[in-house]
This record gives C-alpha cells, structure tokens and sequence, in this order.
C-alpha cells in the first residue's frame, strides 16, 4: 500500500513538474514583439472595450478631476467626458491616428494630438486607443525587477513624430505578461514623466481570464510633487 501511494505521488509531481517546464518553454519562446502584444492586451483589447474611467489630478496643490466613459475598437476610440458639469459633453475621437475635439459649443470638431495635455500629468494619448507594438519599434530588452518581480525591460522608439511619446522604458512581468511601469523621455534622452499600472480587474480573452488595468498613476518627472491617477472600472469587452 505504501509503495503504489509513493508511485502515485511521483506521479502527481513529475506531472506538476511537466506542467511548469511546458509554461515556462512555452514563454521562453515568446519573442519580444509577442510579450509586448500579450501586456496590450491588459490595457486593452483590439476586439473593443468599453471603460468607465475616474482621473484625479494633483498640481501645485490643486486638484481637478474627470470622469469618463471610453470606448475603443482597434484603432478607434472616443472619450466621451460625463462630468464634472463644467466640462461635461466635451469629447475626443480617434480615428486610426488622427484625434478630433469637440464640444457642444462648437460648431464642428477640431484636430488635437495625441501630446496635449488632457490633465494633470495626463495627455490625450494615455486614455485613447494606445498600441505600442505597432507605434513604437523594440530597440533592445534585458532583464531586470520591479518590486522582487522579474520583467523585461523594454527600450521602446517611436516609429514617427504623431505618436504620444519618443521614448519608452516599458517593464513587463515575465510571470503575468502585464506592464508594470514605464518611464517617456524626450527625443534628446531626457526623461520627463513615469507611470506604474495596477491590474485589479479581469476580462475574459479567447475564453481565458485575464488580468486587466485598474489604475494608472503618472507621476511627473520635473515638478516632483504633481501626479495624475487614472482609475478604470467595469470593462466590458463587445
């Protein structure tokens, strides 16, 4: 009885053991571009979302804030902002890389970019459709750790001048394939804001759960004390 209940748990761990060594291969052999695409997907999904989105600004001591409804589809997006009542109505359309504002007092809708400043650290591009694997170009990944996490340190390069950042430092968890910080710099080197990602919701991919991004807090890199915080809630994939 002894013997078959050892043989049965050699059995159980050479099947864990399997399992593990097949995850881990299975992630091994994702090149950079496919790591990349997977950590997209957790903050957003090329298929359509729509997000309830809350932003918080704090500069030079003053606090604004803005709530949003936003939903995307590819390359597609619209920001439509539902308060505070001073603001409310006011939008933002993608359309693959041209953005247009607009509001009920115009009389039709104008073009912006993606750099503007939306609020607080926040610029257009960090709530519209955003897709680092097809704006920006791998220049080069290694190893590294954030907060006793393995990652992979991205060194990401706009591909042209109507993308929202030049430069990116990009870390993503090896385990759960999710970015976990970033830092945009200058074309010239300089680093000027950074932002670390929570991922406290779930969305269902391919019939899988999947991590999805909760907050996002943009913190400046030159007025130490000013940040931004982007909260996502009830993301429904359609």
């Amino acid at each position: 009885m002894g013997h078959q209940f050892k043989k049965h748990l050699l059995f159980i761990f050479e099947i864990i053991v399997f399992v593990c060594i097949a995850a881990f291969t299975g992630q091994a052999q994702m090149s950079p571009k496919e790591i990349l695409q997977k950590a997209e997907e957790a903050r957003g999904s090329y298929e359509g979302i729509e997000v309830n989105v809350l932003m918080e600004s704090f500069e030079s001591g003053r606090k604004q804030y803005r709530v949003m409804k936003v939903s995307e589809k590819g390359y597609n997006c619209l920001l439509d902002t539902l308060a505070p009542p001073n603001i409310k109505g006011q939008r933002i359309l993608q359309r693959e890389r041209n953005l247009w504002y607009s509001n009920p007092g115009l009389s039709k809708p104008v073009p912006v970019s993606p750099r503007q400043k939306l609020m607080g650290s926040a610029v257009n591009g960090d709530i519209v459709s955003t897709n680092y694997t097809s704006d920006y170009k791998i220049v080069s990944t290694e190893d590294s750790k954030i907060q006793d996490e393995d990652c992979v340190l991205m060194h990401l390069e706009s591909i042209d001048d109507r993308t929202t950042y030049d430069r990116i430092k990009y870390w993503i968890s090896k385990d759960r394939l999710v970015g976990l910080k970033a830092e945009f710099y200058t074309v010239s080197g300089k680093i000027f804001k950074s932002a670390i990602f929570e991922y406290n919701n779930r969305i269902i991919i391919n019939g899988k759960s999947r991590e999805f991004v909760s907050k996002t807090i943009i913190t400046s890199a030159i007025m130490k004390d000013d940040y931004t915080i982007i909260k996502y809630a009830k993301p429904l994939l359609k």
